[in-house]
């Protein structure tokens, strides 16, 4: 049996991304449990622990900084990672600044998602230990 590299919380509103980011993300050894929405995943935040929260800019109804400061609120060491289609540097900074760690524009490949993730959870362990 193998041991989880790391829990990621994967907030994307699209189907077939999750799909592919579940995929990936599985296969390098994570466990991932995916939220449609910025609600279900404050549910799930709030109820379970993860090594990362992964998030996506633009869903309906709560955005992906807004998610972010409403994470804040209770979790302020868990990295956040934005994957999003959001391509403007005025979406990074505002990423950045409402407390996420790491911004990936889509479509990346595979291997920059999974170097990144590791990268910040990797960075966040250290911290703690």
């Amino acid at each position: 049996m193998t041991t989880s590299k790391g829990r990621v919380l994967c907030t994307e509103d699209d189907q077939d991304t999750r799909d592919l980011i579940v995929f990936v993300l599985r296969e390098y050894g994570f466990d991932v449990i995916c939220a449609s929405d910025a609600n279900k995943a404050l549910e799930l935040a709030k109820t379970q622990l993860f090594d990362l929260y992964l998030i996506d800019h633009w869903m309906p109804g709560l955005s992906g900084t807004g998610l972010t400061h409403e994470l804040r609120k209770f979790d302020s060491t868990t990295p956040i990672l934005f994957y999003s289609g959001a391509a403007y540097d005025r979406d990074k900074k505002a990423a950045l600044a409402s407390g996420a760690q790491g911004y990936l524009v889509k479509p990346a490949d595979g291997d920059t998602l999974l170097a990144e993730i590791v990268r910040l959870i990797e960075e966040s362990t250290a911290g703690k230990a």
